[in-house]
């Protein structure tokens, strides 16, 4: 009881694309305390490069 309890938020905006696995990540690098929350922020335009590449890899 007589701990205190501290807490480190990280606010970014990350592409959904890089987030996947990020919660096992979090669990691991916190022992298991870390809890994420994911929220959706908005649309942006694909990177021409980024472009490129999806097209092609659904030919």
């Amino acid at each position: 009881m007589g701990e205190r309890r501290v807490a480190c938020v990280v606010t970014a905006k990350v592409p959904l694309s890089e987030m996947f696995g990020f919660t096992t990540q979090l669990r691991s690098a916190t022992e298991g305390r870390g809890v994420p929350n994911l929220e959706f922020s908005h649309y942006a335009v694909v990177p021409r490069s980024v472009q490129e590449e999806i097209v092609a890899s659904r030919k």
